[in-house]
């Protein structure tokens, strides 16, 4: 599985909208707007709303339109919420557009500014969304908060990530952790402890067994692995490791980041109790394998597509033995998009706060499986019912306490992806971890160091 990277880094992204190193240092500034034409950092003139079809009962509203990287029940969710806003009132119309996966997104809102036709909210994930705040591309939010509606309504995890120098560019939405899902079905018939495995010694402990049970005339593998960088942020702090420090030096090829990789080739090689999926969730789903890891979001979707063929069991994700167990923060958060209209902008800070209520976090949460990012919605009706009904969405919650922001490596696209493909050489090709590992840290150093000065500038004080 070669690496490949086709996504735009940040100062080719500037380059492309016709952004030199003016304009990148200014952006660097941390000013309102990234330093933009307009004096209050809102209105940018000649960025025009792209196309979108109001539905008739709402004509003579103001339009507003989010291009959501969500498909399947995430993005039906998302669409009764957006009614029921507009609903609610009689001046706004919100229209929620699927794009796709968050890499469609970023592609996509990338060219939308080279032709300055732009949609109103765009959600991006983690902090991805920096790229494109340091284009001046993105409105402050700071303004439009109030006694009612403000950062301290959110979970305190992920409220620092939405924050440039001072300013904030995002407010929670869509957000998430990393889960470990097992099949307690088959972990009963194996005779194994229903609460599933809390290391990776116990997952080594329970392949064997799991491998007396035959599927399609093969071994149940224990796991079906995903290339995944998020889930290798949690893989690596869980042995011990770090993709990158605070000081801007990539570890991903120290000796700890050597021993995970090399464990999971080992596991998956060596042992034949795990293997490498195009869609791990779907195998996991299908019973071609015990275990996956997955987001909190897709705890809904899995549960539904499981209901009876098996019960699904959630833990922790795991860590090695004496380590401590840390997941990064995922999902992804609100924005505003700079344009020619003022009006739509103060039309998008509405829907935020209406998306901010308890109520309409707990029907999000419990309709798709992100966390209830606002405080108040774990203690609504809805959610506690939930979890009295499904334990799973209180393991998700309880998860949460280890909760961070990932490492420098994680919070640009092209350094997701290629991390993500030297997993799939590890897991696939049976490449040595060592010599994958050495020629990712030099890609990932050559980009965070072209990062750097942007990411200092962002003041980030949200690590743990």
């Amino acid at each position: 599985m070669k690496r490949t990277t086709s996504t735009l880094s940040r100062r080719n992204l500037l380059a492309a909208m016709g952004l030199g190193a003016g304009a990148a240092g200014l952006a660097a500034c941390g000013a309102p707007g990234g330093g933009g034409d307009a004096g209050d950092g809102s209105v940018r003139d000649g960025f025009s709303q792209a196309d979108l079809t109001v539905p008739a009962e709402y004509e003579g509203r103001t339009p507003i339109l989010f291009w959501a990287p969500f498909t399947g029940n995430n993005y039906e969710i998302l669409s009764k919420l957006f009614t029921a806003f507009n609903e609610s009132q009689d001046e706004i119309v919100a229209i929620a557009e699927s794009v796709g996966s968050y890499a469609d997104l970023n592609q996509k809102f990338t060219a939308s500014l080279q032709a300055r036709t732009v949609p109103d909210i765009v959600c991006f994930p983690e902090m991805q969304w920096l790229q494109f705040h340091q284009s001046g591309a993105l409105a402050p939010l700071d303004g439009y908060f109030d006694d009612e509606w403000n950062l301290d309504v959110y979970l305190d995890n992920y409220v620092a990530e939405g924050k440039a120098a001072g300013e904030t560019y995002t407010v929670p939405f869509a957000r998430s952790t990393p889960l470990f899902y097992y099949n307690k079905t088959r972990y009963i018939e194996a005779g194994l402890p229903e609460e599933g495995p809390e290391t990776w010694e116990d997952l080594a402990e329970f392949a064997p067994e799991l491998a007396k049970i035959e599927v399609d005339g093969r071994p149940l593998s224990a796991i079906a692995f995903g290339p995944d960088a998020w889930h290798g942020q949690a893989d690596i702090w869980g042995f011990g490791g770090a993709n990158s420090n605070e000081d801007f030096e990539v570890t991903i090829a120290d000796e700890k980041g050597v021993e995970w990789l090399e464990w999971m080739r080992k596991f998956i090689h060596d042992d034949g109790y795990g293997y490498l999926a195009q869609a791990s969730g779907t195998d996991f789903a299908s019973g071609l394998a015990a275990g996956w890891r997955g987001s909190t979001a897709s705890l809904t979707g899995q549960t539904e597509a499981t209901e009876g063929l098996f019960e699904i069991g959630t833990a922790y994700m795991l860590s090695r033995e004496g380590e401590q167990k840390q997941v990064p923060t995922g999902g992804s958060g609100l924005h505003i998009v700079r344009s020619d209209s003022q009006d739509r902008q103060d039309a998008c800070a509405e829907l935020f706060r209406f998306l901010a209520q308890p109520e309409q976090a707990a029907e999000w949460h419990v309709g798709t499986g992100y966390v209830p990012i606002v405080k108040g919605s774990e203690e609504t009706q809805m959610v506690k019912d939930q979890v009295a009904a499904n334990p799973n969405y209180g393991v998700a919650l309880a998860q949460l306490e280890n909760a961070r922001t990932a490492d420098y490596t994680n919070w640009d696209q092209a350094s997701v992806t290629e991390i993500g493909a030297a997993m799939g050489e590890v897991f696939g090709d049976n490449a040595d971890p060592a010599a994958v590992l050495e020629s990712l840290a030099a890609e990932l150093q050559d980009r965070l160091d072209d990062n750097r000065e942007d990411y200092e500038a962002v003041q980030f004080e949200g690590w743990n």
